[in-house]
């Protein structure tokens, strides 16, 4: 019988090694082998099928997306983003903290006092990339777009990083990431939606000149992270079924909102520059 993650002694995840550090550092992302517990993927799986459906594509429509359709307009053709259940759920939760202490690690910045800067929860989602040769409610069955995600997050300083966490076994065909080896010492590089026709490879032909990573092919316990400012893209998802993965965002403790718009929180009651916390943004490190 399998244990259940919630009240399993052992860790979800191991942490990240002095190589894989610097791998980062070095090139912007870094693949960890090996990262978590297949257990505890097989649990998130679970989760995720039972919000999303077996086809990933069962979910409620955002009130967000059924207007862009109304209108005429493509939804988000990457993935099929669900917001997770984050911090309040007792299988994600250990997993979430476990990782900010590796997030803090990679992150590699010191505070006036030499301990090191801490992390915060930014935010945590399912995104099952759907098979392209299928009709899809939500879209989300076409490529990714090589981009910069750093934008989108609305901070004030750079240090935020995306865990990548594919909750099956996938490769290539599935539509796995590739990193532009690099690109996060290449600055803030725009919007996706400001690229038109084309992506950052095209709006910025000088970062054909560094070198891609192939298409991450992973096995069951084989994260990738990538920092914010790194380019990164994947094909379409070539197979006829949906290729599971979970997203958790962090940024660095002392990070501010910037006062731009984003649809990733309310900033209803916020000010700008204005440091993120409390309830809704915890430090995890």
């Amino acid at each position: 019988m399998t244990a259940n993650p919630a009240t399993s002694p052992s860790p979800p995840c191991r942490s990240v090694t002095e190589e894989e550090i610097d791998h980062l550092r070095e090139f912007g992302w870094v693949k960890l082998k090996r990262f978590v517990d297949p257990q505890y993927l097989r649990s998130m799986l679970d989760l995720a099928r039972e919000v999303m459906g077996e086809d990933a594509d069962s979910n409620p429509i955002s009130p967000v997306l059924e207007a862009a359709v109304t209108e005429g307009k493509p939804g988000l053709s990457y993935f099929n983003a669900q917001r997770s259940f984050g911090l309040a759920h007792p299988v994600l939760r250990p997993l979430i903290f476990e990782i900010g202490r590796s997030a803090k690690l990679l992150q590699r910045r010191r505070s006036a006092d030499g301990a090191g800067v801490d992390v915060r929860y930014y935010s945590d989602f399912f995104v099952p990339k759907l098979p392209a040769a299928k009709a899809a409610r939500h879209g989300g069955n076409g490529p990714t777009a090589y981009h910069q995600d750093f934008i989108t997050f609305a901070v004030d300083r750079s240090g935020g990083m995306t865990f990548w966490i594919p909750l099956e076994p996938c490769g290539p065909p599935a539509g796995t990431m590739s990193f532009v080896s690099g690109s996060h010492r290449e600055g803030v590089l725009g919007d996706y939606t400001c690229y038109g026709d084309g992506d950052a490879l095209d709006v910025f032909p000088e970062l054909r000149r560094l070198e891609m990573s192939e298409h991450m092919t992973y096995e069951l316990g084989d994260i990738t992270v990538h920092t914010h400012l790194t380019i990164h893209g994947s094909g379409p998802n070539m197979t006829d079924r949906p290729r599971w993965t979970y997203l958790l965002v962090t940024q660095p403790a002392d990070a501010c909102w910037n006062g731009s718009p984003c649809p990733n929180f309310d900033s209803s009651d916020m000010t700008p520059w204005q440091p993120f916390g409390g309830g809704r943004f915890p430090v995890i490190s």
